[in-house]
Order: structure tokens, then sequence, then C-alpha cells
């Protein structure tokens, strides 16, 4: 009898704990659908019905007339913005009070490999931000761009050699492989042979890293539902063993010191050589008001995690915008061709090879991606969390420090508030004589603010490359199997994912 009263008791305080927080957009009085107990309103994601990317949008459209509604993620409340000017408040002008992206249930145990720029939050995230800044700059894109071009042409003899097949391509394994090949070598130092080995070491990491197992997802929800509890559970444990060898690995070979290679790898070890960096703190506050100044060392752990970021931001968003870049110029024959009139006619200004110079004179072909990245964007949603008590003046109501807010990159980049028939796929919208600055402010690929991707640039001209080799030598149609608008795999979670996007490869004449 007392262990029934036990297990009774302990239910009801688990369920008011659970459902402790479902008033918190009523009385605030902001529009929100029903929470339920253990899931809130995010019961499809928890049971894997819908990824996050496609339940914030969802909500975006839900509520056409309002500027925020509330979401709740299990217990937690969350704020979704769908005003392009509250958007930049919290992303730019107020970036104070949202400089945490809040994918840390559990502030104090911080798994290792989430302690990347892209995870990383307050003053860890500023002194990565200063000490990788450098990494990216037009010099090094430069400079590192032989390394595409050579990685472009394996793409290229990879596509013929599956085309003489007479069979569909899987455009977003070709394109992962050319990502994953380049980010071997410019990254790693590594000649990995991604392109054509399908057994590659480094074509498999990328797999298991982005692409986690069943277990690793369950791990991901419970560490949602139950932080404390859950503390101890790991997103990236079933590759942290393999990428801690890998990166240690590179790194003995090089004595721990650069060698002039100019990788990733390289420049982290340099950063390491010059010892400390000192910051002004966004975190911590002296008596007198001023930020103390913090010291910070560029240690192993924190060197294997962004060098794994690197991997991750290049490997997984590149080949899913490009490779779905390809699918919607298979359905629009029109475009493709005029920017294979674009690709030709550069190219034989510059004797026919490509070249970072090349590459930058593609404007149309740029327009071409863009739009791709408009319609299915790499990154459906932006993750911010407010770091003190806020208060959203012009809608008079305040949110908590720890409150987690979303906005909808892939909700904006179809409104057709803000574009014109956003359905159709047309890269003239990127036009300067179309192209508006309210559109600019709502083109979210990739992000705003101090937080935006450090890696835009690289990320850009790396599947520009890639798109320019294969549109040079091959036309695109749709296979047999194709599907006009591909399901997104409703386990993916900050990058959207598509299984498969097959294509016809015809080399052209």
């Amino acid at each position: 009898m007392i262990t029934i009263a036990v297990v009774v008791i302990l239910a009801v305080t688990f369920y008011i704990y659970n459902v402790r927080n479902f008033d918190y957009w009523k009385k605030r009085g902001i529009k929100h659908d029903k929470p339920v107990f253990l899931f809130g309103t995010n019961a499809r994601n928890i049971l894997m019905k819908k990824s996050r990317s496609e339940l914030a949008e969802e909500l975006y459209f839900k509520y056409p007339n309002e500027k925020v509604v509330g979401f709740y993620r299990s217990s937690m409340p969350e704020l979704l913005i769908r005003d392009p000017e509250i958007m930049k408040k919290i992303l730019i002008s107020d970036f104070t009070s949202f400089y945490a992206r809040g994918f840390h249930p559990y502030k104090q145990k911080v798994e290792p490999l989430m302690k990347n720029l892209f995870f990383a939050e307050g003053d860890l995230w500023k002194m990565l931000r200063l000490r990788m800044t450098p990494a990216f700059t037009s010099g090094k894109l430069k400079a590192m761009f032989p390394l595409i071009v050579e990685r472009a042409e394996n793409l290229q003899q990879r596509a013929l050699n599956l085309a003489k097949k007479n069979i569909p391509i899987d455009a977003r394994d070709l394109m992962a492989r050319f990502t994953t090949d380049f980010i071997g070598s410019c990254g790693f130092g590594l000649d990995s042979d991604s392109i054509n080995d399908d057994d590659s070491e480094f074509r498999r990491l990328g797999r298991d890293a982005f692409n986690p197992p069943l277990t690793t997802v369950i791990r991901g929800i419970l560490k949602m539902l139950f932080p404390t509890i859950c503390k101890d559970l790991q997103f990236f444990g079933h590759v942290e063993k393999r990428s801690f060898d890998l990166v240690n690995k590179i790194q003995a070979s090089r004595n721990y010191k650069p060698i002039g290679r100019n990788d990733f790898i390289d420049q982290m070890l340099e950063y390491k050589q010059r010892g400390p960096i000192e910051i002004e703190s966004i975190e911590k506050v002296q008596s007198n008001g001023k930020a103390e100044r913090l010291s910070f060392e560029l240690t192993n752990e924190l060197i294997v995690a962004q060098v794994m970021v690197f991997f991750g931001a290049g490997f997984e968003t590149s080949s899913s915008a490009t490779s779905y870049t390809l699918h919607e110029l298979a359905y629009n024959p029109e475009i493709q061709k005029k920017v294979q009139n674009e690709v030709d006619e550069v190219l034989r200004r510059h004797d026919n090879k490509l070249s970072y110079d090349a590459v930058k004179e593609m404007t149309y072909l740029e327009w071409t991606f863009k739009e791709g990245m408009r319609k299915f964007p790499s990154l459906g949603y932006l993750m911010r969390e407010c770091t003190r008590k806020y208060t959203f003046e012009d809608l008079n109501f305040s949110v908590d420090e720890g409150v987690k807010i979303m906005i909808s990159v892939a909700g904006l980049h179809n409104d057709p508030k803000y574009w014109h028939n956003p359905e159709e796929f047309r890269p003239e919208r990127f036009g300067p004589e179309e192209f508006t600055s309210v559109q600019k402010d709502v083109y979210q690929a990739f992000g705003d603010g101090p937080r935006v991707c450090i890696g835009a640039r690289l990320g850009l001209m790396q599947s520009l490359a890639g798109l320019a080799a294969l549109l040079s030598k091959f036309t695109v149609k749709p296979a047999p199997q194709s599907i006009r608008k591909p399901p997104v795999v409703p386990t993916s979670d900050l990058v959207q994912n598509i299984d498969g996007l097959p294509l016809i490869f015809i080399e052209r004449q």
C-alpha cells in the first residue's frame, strides 16, 4: 500500500512539474497551441514525425497575423518570431540579451564536441570567434581555391563514370562526396578520395556524425525532456573517440606544429602557439560595472571541436544546398540553360579553367544557388536563448532568462508577404533591381549579426565551384523516381535533410 502511495505521489509531482509553465504564454497574452502533458506543443518532433524546421515553419504560417507565437518544447516555453524588425533586434541590436544559441539543456556539463564555435555560448564563443575569424579572410579563401578546383574536377569524373551507366545518380550523395573530399583536403590535409571510395573512413565519419542512429536521437530527446537527470547523455558520443583519434593523429604527424600547409588544422596549431587570448567578458561584470577581462587557452579539446564543426558545417549544409539546387534546375530546364550559358561564357574568358576569379563572375549561378537556399534553406530555423530578462516594448510583454527564441528561416523564405509567388523558382529575385532591403533582412540562409556563419563565403565559393563544374559538363533531368517536393527526414534536427535526390545526368556535347 505504501509503495502504491509513493508511486502516486511521484506521478502527481512529476505531472505538476511538467505542466508548471503551461500558462506562461497565456499570462502574457501570446497566442499559442494548447500544450499537452509531457510533450508541450512539440509532440510530433519528440515522436519523430516532424523535424524541428518543419514544426517551426508550420507554426509560422498558422498564425499569419501575429508578430510572435508561443511554443512549448515539453515543459519549457519558447517564442517564435515572425516579425522582421523584432528578429533584427534579437540577432543584431539587442544581441547582448540573446548571445546564446540555447542548445545545451544542462549548461554545467557540455559534451566535448559541442564546445565549438557554432554551439559554444558566452565567453567561450567570443574567444573562439576572435581566434577563428582570421582563418576565413578573402586571402585565405583565394589561397585554398586550387584545392576546390582539384576536387571539382574529381566530381566531374565521378559524375561522368556514373552517367555512362545510364542510371539515376543520387545528387545528395554525389555532392556530399564532393564536400567531404574538399573538407578533408583544406580542413584536415587528407587526400581522402571520398568522391570515389564508397568506404572511405572520412566519408563514413561524415555520415555517422550527421545521420545519428536512433539510439542517439532518443538520447537527445531524453536530454531535452530531463536535462538534469540525463546530463551525462551525449549527442555526439557515437563519433567522439573517432573524431579525437583522427585529429590527434594528424596533429602528431605534424609534431603539433603548423607545417605551412595553411589548412584548418595548421591554423588551429598556429593559434595555439600564440598562447592565451584575452577578451572582455559578455557574461561577467565587475563591481564597478565594467566587464571582467578573461584569459582563454586553445586546448586540444577545443581544437578537435573546432575542426569537427568545420567538417560538419561544410559537409551537411553545402551538400544539402547544392543538391537541392540541382533538383530545382532539373525541373526548370529554361533556367538551367541560362546558368549553363553563363558558365560556358565565363569559362571561355578564363581559358576554360575553373578559378576563383571565374566563379566570382558567375552572377546568375550565384542567384540560382541563393534561390535554391531560399526555397529550401539548409538551416531551416535559427535558435537563440534569452540571457537576461527582456521586454518586447512594442508588444508590451517580457520574457525571462532561459526562454528560447525560434526564427523560422523556412517560413520567412517562403512567405508571400515578402516574396512574390514564393513557390516559383526564379533566380532573378536576387538581381539588384529586385532584391529589396526587406528581402535582404528576411533572407537568413547564413544567419545574421555577430553569430552569422563565419564560413559563409567559403561555403558559397565551394558550392558555386561544384555546381559550375557539373553544369559545364552535364544537363540534369528528373529521374523516374524523383519526387517534385521531396519530404524532409523527420529526425533531422538543425540541418534539413532529404533522404536522396535522384537525377538523370546527361553529358553535354
